[in-house]
């Protein structure tokens, strides 16, 4: 039997404005006192002035934010408007890192009514407005939108379909330009739009046949439509649809205005040639508002299967530029004023890439921390997770200090966390591969390997890891194939030079000591900051009796880990596999001859 309810409810259509604080949680962390301070006289001076102005009460304080309702969406707006103008003016002489500033979100919804709260999916529509919005930005639904459009004084930019957590259906969203007057195409060419595209956001326009045979347009165009699909399994990388890519085809192209009309930061386009018996492909990756070529590949390969061949290009164009835009984001979220969750695991990743270092690693482990107090849930915190896993892995692994089984036990943790929130992101399956192939789990290591290639196909590096767990399994004469398989991907890969130490340790092991010095210098040729890739050169030479040459190695790796002994590598016991253990006394054997410490 069903209950009556013992009071009626209330219920009321009302337009509803959530905001919170950009970066609460590491404004609280560097300063408690002073952000509370700050937030209080921005509240009292800006936001309850304006919100009471325009017929408005706020609801609720949330600690970084609040939540307001106003009778009408357009006074919602203006209200919002107000209160950032004004906030803009009462901070503008702070310094970045300590700058407050408020995302807002505005919706209109039918709600719930209670004396200090209100309910229902419009609440939860507006919250969800306001976590998409820039710092100082504005965003609100269509139904909101058709109300305010030419009545407010600023200018709003379509952000099309936004699917947002828990809410059934897709809302059209559109974000505020206010910073100047003039309409919103204006502000995007001038710079100073609320709004940003997407920060890994592409579009693959299509190729240009260079071969005059239109016949070959459907290969061609193919390797663009595959270049689209396979972009679309990088985590975190937004792609634009094929049908809107293609509506530009056979135009001349501005890539500014394609990156205004699409909303997206990076365009690639480039051209294909058939020609007899050979392909020649041009590629080049733009910034969209800059125009700047921040990476061009040339292919020229034998056509012996045209598709076999398609796919290989698809594969390491996905693997090349991949890799790039992660860079050059990276890059920009530095000059960031207020970073999000996501400016913060960029951050970190620049910090990761410059070198397996205690500092750079303590400084990344800092920007990966950051993130995931900003966003604890979902898939930023995946890859904040991720982040600290990678950086707790490579000091253990690469053998930085004596806390290894901590480090890599932490790492496990945040992987497999990683993993639970983000099941599709196959860079959680890796790391947690990693941290089982350097615990003495190689076999589960190569089957998480597995799994994430079976997410990502063309995740290159998980092909040099299954190598790397044949080697610690006694099996180094495999491990050369998988390392070539992922070099033959991504031979620009960022961490090629980690995939070719693999090699050189592999040939270490098989005695092959001449082949592996030459790996191992291409290993420090590519990136000279790892110190394992200088220990083990030392040991080759040591082992081939060129003394000088093994000491001079060995003084390069104590100059980034000054701390390395032959005890500490011993102590790792990565596996029990015997050929392994009779391999490593051979390393152990170099090293010493190269006046590496026992330790």
């Amino acid at each position: 039997m069903v209950q009556e309810r013992p009071f009626p409810v209330e219920r009321r259509l009302s337009a509803i404005l959530a905001a919170d604080v950009a970066g609460y949680s590491r404004l609280m962390h560097d300063d408690e006192e002073a952000t509370h301070a700050k937030l209080t006289a921005l509240f009292a001076d800006a936001v309850v002035p304006a919100i009471a102005e325009h017929g408005g009460r706020i609801v609720k304080n949330t600690g970084d934010g609040f939540l307001a309702e106003f009778t009408s969406s357009v006074e919602a707006v203006r209200a919002a408007v107000q209160f950032q103008a004004r906030i803009k003016e009462l901070t503008i002489q702070e310094k970045e890192e300590r700058c407050v500033a408020f995302r807002v979100g505005v919706n209109i919804g039918d709600v719930i009514v209670e004396a200090h709260d209100i309910f229902g999916d419009g609440v939860n529509i507006a919250a969800r407005l306001e976590g998409i919005a820039e710092p100082g930005g504005i965003c609100i639904s269509s139904s909101a939108y058709d109300q305010v459009r030419g009545k407010v004084g600023v200018e709003f930019v379509d952000l099309g379909d936004q699917n947002f957590k828990n809410i059934s259906r897709p809302v059209r969203t559109y974000a505020a330009i206010w910073d100047e007057p003039g309409p919103a195409t204006r502000s995007h060419r001038t710079g100073s739009s609320a709004l940003s595209p997407p920060r890994l956001s592409i579009v693959v326009l299509p190729f240009a046949n260079l071969s005059g045979d239109p016949e070959q347009d459907y290969f061609i165009d193919g390797v663009a439509e595959n270049l689209t699909t396979d972009l679309s399994r990088i985590g975190g990388l937004f792609v634009i649809a094929r049908n809107s890519a293609f509506s530009y085809k056979g135009k001349a192209i501005d890539v500014r205005q394609v990156g205004r009309e699409l909303n997206v930061r990076y365009v690639l386009g480039g051209s294909m040639q058939l020609s007899g018996k050979r392909l020649r492909v041009n590629v080049q990756l733009i910034d969209a508002e800059s125009r700047k070529h921040l990476w061009a590949e040339r292919f020229e390969k034998p056509v012996a299967d045209l598709f076999d061949m398609q796919d290989e290009i698809v594969s390491r164009l996905a693997n090349s530029f991949g890799a790039q835009l992660f860079v050059v984001e990276a890059r920009k979220a530095e000059r960031l004023r207020h970073p999000d969750a996501i400016d913060l695991f960029f951050q970190g990743i620049a910090c990761f890439y410059k070198g397996p270092t205690l500092e750079h690693a303590t400084r990344a482990r800092g920007f990966f921390e950051r993130a995931l107090a900003i966003d604890p849930q979902g898939v930023g915190a995946a890859w904040a997770l991720i982040g600290m896993a990678n950086v707790d892995l490579t000091v253990g692994a690469d053998l930085l200090t004596d806390e290894r089984a901590a480090l890599l036990s932490a790492a496990e943790a945040n992987a497999i966390k990683a993993r639970s929130l983000a099941p599709n992101i196959a860079a959680a399956r890796l790391i947690l591969a990693l941290v089982y192939i350097n615990t003495n789990r190689a076999a589960q290591g190569i089957t998480e390997c597995e799994q994430a290639l079976a997410l990502d196909r063309n995740l290159a590096y998980a092909h040099g890891v299954i190598g790397l767990a044949k080697f610690y399994m006694g099996r180094a004469t495999e491990t050369e194939g998988h390392v070539l398989e992922a070099l033959r991907l991504s031979p620009r890969d960022l961490v090629a030079n980690r995939l070719m130490r693999f090699v050189g340790m592999a040939k270490l092991q098989l005695g092959a000591d001449a082949e592996a010095v030459s790996w191992l210098r291409r290993s420090i040729e590519a990136n000279g900051t790892h110190p394992l890739a200088h220990f083990s050169l030392a040991a080759a030479l040591g082992l081939l009796g060129a003394l000088d040459e093994a000491r001079t190695a060995a003084k390069a790796g104590f100059a980034l880990n000054p701390s390395f002994t032959i005890r500490r590598l011993r102590a790792a016991k990565i596996s029990d596999n015997p050929i392994y253990l009779a391999g490593q006394e051979r390393l152990c054997e170099g090293m010493r001859v190269a006046g590496v410490p026992e330790g």
